[in-house]
């Protein structure tokens, strides 16, 4: 059972119970207007401490499609905070009105931390400034259960920045609980893949790399990042590591006829615009099964997974 439980980090629920999830996805694709009134009369709290696109837009857009409706802001100085208000006050105030609540934050921990002020509304974490993004994780598992038929035995290159990547921290840890991942990561050495993440996985499992070019025949999945400008001290650094990597049409004809590409977004530089037109290209699918993931997360926690 999901219901009332938070999401923090993808590891507070175990493979069954994230396959559940996937499931009641699939469900919904097949039949979304079946469940398009499962949450009438219920309100979703966004707070987003942090500037997002997708995330912000395919969870209210989840709720809407559900029957739900949504409060909340997307820039803390129009809340109470810039008055000086707790985030322990915030969440406290909220759960009087709201049924659940979704939160992206800055600082790392920020969203383990608003839980426990919560009493009986679930959180769940839209990223925070540490390591974790548990529902872009959802996105990318059934993104890759879409085009791949499962999570089992595949080589996953991860690729760009790998240090500061949060969605990469996430995902690379939760893969690493299916049968048969082997990683190839790949990054230039100031981006590598943090110690803490590597210490975590098989030594079997991973090779690390700094050539695209020299690995990419080998890869069923490949998931591109962008270098994130906003994760720099440096302005001089940011510019010098930005374009290390470019996906363009001639390094895809060295990968597998069915590898797929998958990223996070938003892009830079980092995928050529011509790569679109390869039906290898799933990230703007990958988006759209963001929102579904999204709405199943949302019915599991709020116990309104059945149709009406």
């Amino acid at each position: 059972m999901l219901k009332g439980r938070h999401l923090i980090e993808p590891g507070d629920f175990q493979l069954n119970e994230i396959e559940s999830i996937m499931q009641l996805a699939d469900n919904i694709i097949a039949d979304p207007e079946g469940y398009s009134l499962v949450c009438k009369g219920k309100l979703l709290a966004s707070l987003f401490y942090e500037p997002s696109t997708r995330t912000r837009f395919s969870f209210e857009a989840a709720m809407l499609r559900l029957g739900g409706e949504i409060i909340g802001f997307d820039d803390p100085n129009n809340s109470s905070v810039s008055k000086g208000e707790s985030l322990g006050d915030t969440i406290r105030t909220i759960e009087c009105y709201s049924d659940i609540a979704v939160i992206r934050h800055p600082r790392e921990g920020t969203a383990r931390l608003v839980s426990k002020f919560a009493n009986e509304m679930p959180i769940i974490n839209a990223g925070d400034g540490g390591h974790e993004h548990p529902t872009q994780t959802l996105t990318d598992l059934l993104t890759i259960r879409k085009f791949k038929g499962g999570c089992d035995n595949h080589v996953v290159g991860v690729c760009g920045d790998l240090l500061f990547g949060r969605t990469i921290h996430s995902l690379v840890k939760t893969l690493s609980r299916y049968q048969g991942i082997r990683f190839v990561f790949i990054s230039p050495t100031e981006l590598k893949m943090p110690a803490h993440i590597l210490n975590q996985l098989d030594p079997q499992t991973y090779k690390e790399t700094t050539s695209l070019d020299e690995v990419i025949g080998e890869l069923d999945i490949l998931y591109m990042s962008r270098v994130q400008r906003e994760r720099f001290v440096s302005e001089e650094e940011y510019l010098r590591l930005k374009n290390y990597y470019i996906l363009d049409k001639k390094k895809m004809k060295g990968a597998k006829p069915d590898m797929i590409v998958m990223h996070p977004l938003p892009r830079v530089n980092e995928i050529a615009t011509e790569v679109d037109e390869d039906p290898r290209a799933v990230y703007f699918a990958q988006a759209k099964y963001g929102m579904y993931v999204r709405m199943a997360l949302i019915a599991k926690l709020l116990g309104v997974e059945d149709k009406k």
